[in-house]
């Protein structure tokens, strides 16, 4: 075999709308994580403790 029949015919293949479509993902999905971050942070902790959660754990995952 040749080396030329081995080689990918596109090995990058990632267009600038992909890039585009990624980071838009990426901004949406940092604004959940903050939303959720704000309301966590608005419940006491007797209501965190019903859902399974403590304070710790809303500062530190979201």
């Amino acid at each position: 075999m040749e080396f030329d029949q081995n080689r990918a015919a596109k090995p990058f293949d990632v267009t600038l709308l992909d890039i585009f479509r990624g980071a838009l993902r990426m901004v949406k999905h940092w604004k959940a994580r903050r939303e959720t971050h704000r309301i966590l942070s608005k419940l006491s902790d007797n209501q965190l403790r019903d859902i399974g959660l403590t304070r710790e754990d809303v500062c530190r995952k979201f």
